[in-house]
């Protein structure tokens, strides 16, 4: 198998080398560079690479402009946005993935030695590039990990049947997330009769900001969730960054609450961890779905509500970007539907009404994704 192509977009010398670095250790990647988007674009029919890692705000053509034209000619190529850990660079992160980027990574600050920038670059991003490329490799490795959870079975048919009404959406996501959210919020009604929680792997200030962004385009509520928050019909709680997201009750009602427990699959927020924690307050009455991500956030969660009864949907790998997190769960039997995206928002509607549900005929439905602002 070829080594992976990666073309490196960034103006600072540093970030160049230092990145350059990190991905021409791995024994199957080689790296190009350009010093700004107009170069970068240049370059592709030269370089041909498998995946681009942008820097967003560059000279002549910053990473906006250049992702804009390269998704011209290139709608599929897996671009990873590199931004600052600011509100400024959130913000064009978030632009970045409504013009289709696939993903993105912080840059390291205030980390210390350049060893330990290093290894920060190389634990974010060698492993977002080898799971977007997942399909060229020809292996969903690089999505998944190969070692998982085993598998439980599906419940018996009692158990379905006994399933009482929803009072809780709960969703977990995370590569590919922004844009899977926007779709799936936008096309839930306002009326919903019952609140959602989501977990979306993203660090502080990025979450505020796509819960705003989100508000603007849905009938539904979005916030990011706060400590004591109560939990009502209609409302969306999105996890804050570097916070896991928890359930609880309190004197006759249900409210979040947050902490900074250690990470699980290396992640904080969890997924996991909101889960376990609907499961303990909700059980049957609870509706899990885990969209588009890698890794397997949500499988050992969706193990403990498949026992309690409650409904576990997951998104189907040709609408994923990436189908770790869902892929885990349908391939270890815990999912009642695997969907594609388009069609998750009418299987929660039907199960907050406790109808039956019905998949649409099999044509193609345009995704809908983040808006800029």
């Amino acid at each position: 198998m070829p080594p992976l192509r990666v073309l490196v977009v960034d103006d600072a010398v540093v970030m160049r080398r230092l990145v350059s670095q990190v991905l021409e250790e791995e024994p199957d990647m080689v790296v190009s560079t350009a010093a700004n988007g107009r170069i970068a674009l240049s370059k592709l029919s030269q370089v041909n690479p498998d995946a681009v890692v942008m820097d967003v705000e560059m000279p002549e053509l910053d990473g906006l402009g250049a992702l804009k034209e390269l998704r011209k000619t290139h709608p599929d190529l897996p671009v990873i946005m590199f931004s600052t850990l600011t509100e400024r660079g959130a913000s064009a992160t978030l632009d970045a993935m409504a013009l289709g980027a696939s993903d993105y990574v912080t840059k390291p600050a205030n980390v210390g030695s350049v060893n330990e920038s290093l290894e920060r670059v190389r634990t974010e991003l060698v492993p977002k590039i080898k799971a977007l490329c997942g399909r060229r490799l020809g292996t969903a490795a690089a999505a998944t990990p190969a070692v998982r959870p085993a598998p439980l079975p599906r419940p018996a048919p009692a158990v379905a049947a006994a399933r009482s009404r929803c009072d809780l959406v709960a969703i977990g996501s995370s590569t590919g997330g922004p844009n899977a959210l926007h779709d799936l919020l936008s096309r839930l009604p306002g009326t919903l009769a019952a609140p959602v929680v989501i977990t979306q792997h993203m660090p502080p200030v990025f979450t505020r900001l796509l819960a705003e962004r989100l508000d603007n385009v849905c009938q539904l509520t979005v916030r990011e969730a706060h400590e004591g928050a109560v939990l009502k019909p209609g409302d969306v709680w999105i996890a804050p960054g570097d916070h896991h997201l928890v359930v609880r009750q309190a004197e006759g009602r249900v409210e979040l609450a947050l902490n900074q427990d250690p990470p699980e699959n290396s992640c904080r927020p969890a997924v996991d961890v909101m889960f376990r924690s609907v499961c303990a307050v909700y059980g049957r009455r609870a509706m899990a779905v885990v969209l588009t991500g890698m890794g397997y956030d949500g499988q050992r969660g969706c193990e403990h509500l498949r026992e309690a009864g409650a409904t576990i949907v997951a998104q189907d790998e040709a609408s994923s970007v990436v189908w770790g997190m869902p892929g885990a769960v349908a391939r270890a039997g815990l999912a009642d539907e695997v969907l594609p995206l388009a069609d998750v928002a009418a299987a929660i509607e039907a199960r907050v009404a406790m109808l039956r549900f019905t998949p649409r005929p099999s044509n193609p439905v345009p995704i809908r994704r983040l808006e800029l602002t």
